[in-house]
This record gives C-alpha cells, structure tokens and sequence, in this order.
C-alpha cells in the first residue's frame, strides 16, 4: 500500500512507499553532501597547489593571497542572497544552477593562461558556490523531517563541512604531485556531474516564499556589509592593523552590518526574518560555528606549514597526515547528533567538545624542530578532531532547527556566512599573532642563523595553536551560558516543527 510523503516538497507532491521514500532521502542526502564536499573543499584545495600556480603563470608573491581571498569574498558576501534566492525561486534550480555555474568556473580557473582569469574563475566560484551552499543546506533541512533520521543526515553534513578542508589538503596535495595544479580546479567537473544528475532526477521543486518579494535594500546593504568586514579581515595579512585598508573596511563592514540589521526590523519582505536570530539555541548555534570557522583555521594552516617546512613532508604525505583527525572527526560527529544531543541536550554536549578541541590545541604547543609526527602531532589531531566532531554537526543542525520552510535557505546561508566569516576572522587573527611572535622571537638574535630562524616558526606556529585553544575556550563558555538547558526534540516533525525544551 502506498502512501502521500514529502521528501522535501509539499505533501501529495510524491507518491511512494515509506521504504522508497526513505531509500530517495538517503541518496538526496549524498547528493547534497558531493556538492557540499565541492565547496567546503575549494577553501583549501587551492591553498597547496598556490606555489606552482605561481610559478606557472608567473604572478607575484602580493598578488597570490587574491587567489584565495577572491572566492572568500564572493562566497561570504553574496550567501545571504544566495539563501534568499532559493526560498524565493526554489531550491532545486538554485541547486542546479550552482553546481553548473561552480563546475563551469573551476574548467575557467584550470584552463587559466594568467593570473586576471585565475582570480576571475575564483571569484566566480564564489559567487556560484553562495547559491549552491545554503541550498543543499536547505534542502537537507526540508528533507529530513523525522528526529532520528534528521541527526544521522546532520552528522554526515555536519563531518564533511568540519573534515572538508583537511581533504582539501590532501586532495590538493595528492594531485599538484601526481599531475599538475589545474587539476585542483579541474576535479571538481566529476564531483559536478554527479551532484547535478543526482539533483535532477532526485530533486524536486518547492517555492516556500513565493509571495515574498527580494529584499534589494537589505541585500545591499548585508553583501556590503560582508564584503567590507571580510576585505578588512583579508588586508590585515598583507597591511598593518593601523592601516586605513583595514580598519577602514572593517569600521566600513560594520556600520553597513548595523544599518542592515535596523533595516530588517521595517522592511516588509526582510532578507533575513528577525524571527530567524531571535530563537535563543540558534543564536548560539550560529555563535558557535563562528567560533569554530575561526579556531580551525589554527588547525589546518599552521599545522600544513610546520609539516611541510619543518617536518619535509611532501603534500600528499601532509594531506594524509590529516586523515586520522577527520576520521576522529566523522566518528564522533555519529555520537554526538544520534546520541549524545538527545539524550543530554547541547547545553552539555556542545560546551564540553569546545573543551576537548581547546586540550588538543594546548597539547599541539608542544612541537619543535626534531618532533615526531606520532608522539607530538597525531594524539593532538585525533583530540581536535574528535572535538570538533561533537560540536560542528550539532551546531549546524540546531542553527538551522524549527525554522519555517519560507526562511530555511536563508537561515541556511546564515551558517554558512558565520563559517566563512569566522574563517577570515581567524586567518587575520591567527596570521597577525603568529608573524608578531617569530618577530618577537628573533629580536636580539642573529637572523641569519638556520637554526634561530627555524624556531621563530616554531613560536609563531605554536602561539597561533594557544590562540585557537582560546577560542575554543570562549566557544565552550559562550555555548554553555547560551544554549538551553536540558534535551531538545521536536513538538512533531516537519520543517516547521518548534524545539520542545525537555528540562
């Protein structure tokens, strides 16, 4: 006997068995999760393979950080749109669109023939890779309905957007060795054609704020807003704190940010609900995966620079070297959104993975120039990793919980916005600290000294280390005096289904 389901759309859409249904959310969920993978891994992939990209096309040591910071900037700014976009128009086209137009920038960047076509094809997967990313996430939130299945889904979705830069490194690593750079670029036409066959057939199309109208004000005033904050955060690494090119653009972001937020509160069609904020777990939750973006960049840089240039491992022997953490990671992803949330709620769960990533990263600060990769770095990464695990899938689960099928792309991109910006927050952060620590190491030195000069990264790697075990410290003290206490489940399920509070 067959019976009406939703599998992401409105009831009557779907006509199927609860075991076909089942089996069809299973598989838009690894739709969704190559798409994401695709994004989340474009942050990194890069990264390694910059030197002989450089090299190449022959573009200068300055112009090499827009290679990275051109897709951060499209990406952060425009996701918010991007959110907005797919409640309005559907989430399926978004979808589509996304993976194309993302697939068709990476063949540009690969093909590039200088350095103006490499920045270009980035940027453009930025801009793509903003209405791809909240839409999968969307997606995932009106697929999953059912308590139990939506934790299974997030704690996959949540280790790919946690492991997604670590196998960024080593994909990067794996093929700038074994073939050449573009086809850090080039790869993702298989993940792009599996990801949008998949979407065809599987997906279907809902508008949920069709009566709504575009916010042009707002989206104005948000993308920036981001931009600004996110350029400020970005000149911080090539200019001084007191230039006007960063603190300018920041002071720049957050009057726009500020304006942006009043604004919501009287427009008619706002791009981003108050009601999305005001709810007190998922403002917490969005804190959290700020925080998070920010802390895990100490992890994933810093720690490729003293394997690489202190340790001489090759890049694919660095990428492998992370696996170990992002396995750590997916485990307890597992345990965390099926088990430990719902039995205990996150006002416990969450805080204390804060706390287990904060000890891995005050235990990395024991490095030094004749470290073993087994004693001194592996525990450390298996610690971090399995932190991160109970407090990323979570967050992205709860941030995205209870919300109304009309706002979920923009409650979407609202995660995604405060990872990217919690990244560049961190870059800028952790860059700064670093650079002033080997400075502050080497005054009164002899500079020239092999061996003096080798320690100064060693202080810079490991003062970027304490830094990021900070802010996990601060995620742990904020996700404790925010989130609700006791379990979390649903009042029935369903999109737009309200927390109930278990105390």
């Amino acid at each position: 006997m067959s019976q009406t389901l939703t599998d992401g759309t409105r009831a009557g859409a779907v006509e199927t068995t609860p075991a076909e249904a089942s089996k069809r959310r299973w598989l838009i969920l690894t739709i969704i999760g190559i798409a994401q993978l695709m994004v989340v891994l474009d942050a990194t992939i890069v990264n390694i393979a910059l030197p002989s990209a450089q090299a190449d096309l022959g573009f200068s040591d300055g112009n090499r950080q827009w290679i990275v910071t051109a897709y951060s900037l499209a990406f952060a700014s425009l996701l918010l749109l991007g959110g907005r976009i797919a409640d309005l128009f559907g989430r399926k086209p978004a979808f589509l669109i996304g993976v194309a137009g993302f697939a068709a920038a990476s063949v540009l960047g690969g093909a590039s023939t200088g350095f103006g076509m490499l920045v270009t094809a980035r940027a453009l997967q930025g801009v793509f890779g903003a209405l791809l990313a909240p839409a999968a996430l969307s997606l995932l939130n009106t697929t999953f309905t059912d308590a139990k299945e939506r934790a299974k889904a997030f704690s996959v979705y949540g280790a790919i957007a946690g492991a997604g830069g670590a196998v960024g490194l080593l994909l990067g690593g794996v093929l700038t060795d074994a073939l050449d750079w573009r086809w850090t670029l080039f790869v993702n036409i298989v993940f792009a054609i599996v990801a949008f066959a998949g979407g065809w057939m599987l997906l279907t199309n809902h508008r949920d704020a069709a009566n709504s109208k575009l916010d042009l004000p707002g989206t104005l005033l948000v993308s920036s807003g981001l931009f600004s904050l996110v350029y400020g955060f970005s000149n911080a690494e090539t200019h001084d704190w007191s230039s006007p090119a960063t603190w300018g653009f920041l002071a720049a972001g957050g009057i726009l940010l500020t304006a942006f937020a009043w604004w919501q509160t009287r427009a008619e069609h706002p791009l981003l609900p108050m009601r999305v904020l005001l709810d007190r777990n998922r403002a917490a939750s969005f804190i959290t995966v700020l925080i998070t973006g920010a802390g895990m960049f100490g992890v994933f840089l810093f720690l490729t620079y003293y394997l690489q240039l202190n340790l001489g491992f090759s890049p694919t022997k660095t990428g492998v070297a992370f696996l170990p953490m992002m396995a750590a990671l997916m485990v307890m992803a597992q345990v965390s959104t099926t088990i430990l949330v719902p039995r205990i709620g996150p006002k416990a769960v969450i805080p204390a993975g804060f706390a287990i990533a904060a000890v891995g990263m005050a235990w990395l600060t024991g490095i030094g120039l004749g470290s073993s990769f087994s004693t001194a770095v592996l525990p450390q990464l298996l610690l971090v990793g399995a932190g991160l695990g109970v407090v990323m899938p979570p967050a992205m689960s709860l941030a995205t919980s209870g919300v109304a099928s009309a706002d979920a792309g923009v409650a979407s991109a609202t995660v995604n916005t405060m990872q990217q910006v919690g990244g560049s927050i961190g870059t800028a952060l952790l860059n700064t600290l670093a650079a002033s620590a080997a400075t502050s190491y080497l005054s009164g030195k002899d500079a020239t000294d092999k061996l003096v000069r080798a320690q100064s990264t060693i202080e810079s790697y490991t003062t970027a280390f304490w830094w990021s075990s900070g802010f996990f410290v601060a995620g742990a003290l904020i996700a404790f005096l925010l989130y609700r206490r006791g379990k979390l489940e649903r009042a029935e399920d369903g999109a737009d289904a309200a927390p109930v509070v278990h105390m």
